[in-house]
């Protein structure tokens, strides 16, 4: 080796632990070539031309030379740490927990305590958050595109509502345009949702929305049902389950969704008026749903027109067929599969 070369490896020398590691340069360069050519080297060939051992040439062909260590400061914080989850177990919030640890003797600043709940939450709703893939005909998610505006070719503003229902084993995705969400609406959307779909999944998954709970779920009660939608659920024979507040990602297929109807907002200034609104959105419905899904590699129709898919969903109840709009109308009947007084829920 030259001169030269034996001196920078001298200088390459590294203080790691106590301790010397030389850093083999000429080792280093060496597997480097057959790492680049995807090749297996000799290491104990390697190790008598080197004179090293050959578990040094291995650990140089594997890239795990030990890096420098970073010296880990101790935190204000930390002697309070056990403390501080206690209370975020107890729901206890920063400012409280930051009056509180001061008088235990705490010196530091609140930003040093904020960084590290913000970080004990964040890796919780990590761990929390994992894609569900669900079977065929198992789940959907609904959710509302809110106040959409487009304007026509004259610069009048036209807002209206986007209806979202996503299947969960397929992501079929449904969307109806309405001028209001209100409940009658909500179940008018559904129920055309269902037919598109060709049946009622198990498990429908909601947002706290008024139509559909009158309690949210918190970490202290469960969730409370409307009562008209929980007749509605019964009748069309479908679970109702409402998300918890500010979780978006437990039901990621159907805010996914919403983000694409972004989509739609080329055609701002290119409509006539309200009429032009439905025949577009359909048309945006039969594209994305011939389009590829990164989450299943497959187009959407092809799943949702699998056997297995139509075999597993619900049938819709007999009263679908009937073509009565009772509910609008505030005629009500009674259900034989229930005691209470039900409405046919066909708009």
């Amino acid at each position: 080796m030259p001169k030269i070369l034996h001196f920078f490896v001298y200088l390459n020398q590294r203080q790691i632990d106590g301790g010397i590691q030389k850093m083999r340069i000429d080792i280093y360069e060496k597997v480097s070539t057959y790492r680049m050519d995807k090749i297996r080297p000799n290491y104990s060939e390697l190790s008598r031309r080197f004179n090293c051992d050959a578990r040094t040439v291995k650990r140089y062909y594997e890239g795990a030379v030990t890096k420098r260590k970073k010296n880990v400061k101790p935190s204000k914080l930390d002697p309070f740490k056990p403390l501080i989850n206690e209370k975020i177990e107890l729901g206890v919030n920063g400012t409280a927990i930051y009056k509180y640890i001061i008088k235990q003797g705490y010196e530091g600043k609140y930003t040093i305590l904020r960084e590290y709940i913000k970080s004990i939450k964040d890796e919780r709703t990590k761990k929390a958050t994992i894609r569900v893939e669900t079977n065929p005909g198992l789940s959907a998610q609904v959710d509302w595109k809110e106040d959409f505006t487009l304007h026509t070719k004259q610069g009048e503003k036209v807002t209206f509502q986007l209806f979202l229902m996503v299947l969960g084993y397929s992501r079929y995705k449904f969307i109806e345009p309405t001028l209001t969400k209100d409940q009658k609406v909500l179940f008018s959307a559904m129920a055309h949702g269902f037919e598109a779909f060709g049946g009622v999944p198990k498990e429908i998954w909601f947002d706290n929305m008024r139509t559909v709970v009158d309690r949210a779920k918190t970490q202290f009660s469960q969730v409370v049902f409307n009562q008209t939608f929980y007749h509605f659920s019964k009748d069309m024979a479908f679970h109702p389950i409402a998300c918890r507040p500010y979780r978006p990602q437990t039901k990621g297929k159907v805010e996914a969704l919403a983000k694409l109807t972004e989509r739609l907002r080329v055609y701002d200034y290119e409509i006539d008026g309200y009429e032009d609104i439905y025949s577009i959105v359909k048309a945006f419905q039969a594209e994305i749903n011939e389009e590829i899904s990164q989450a299943t590699y497959l187009r959407t129709v092809s799943r949702v027109n699998s056997s297995s898919l139509a075999i597993a969903l619900l049938l819709l109840p007999s009263k679908y067929s009937l073509i009565i709009l009772c509910f609008l109308f505030k005629v009500t009947t009674f259900s034989s599969s229930t005691s209470h007084s039900c409405l046919i829920w066909i708009f």
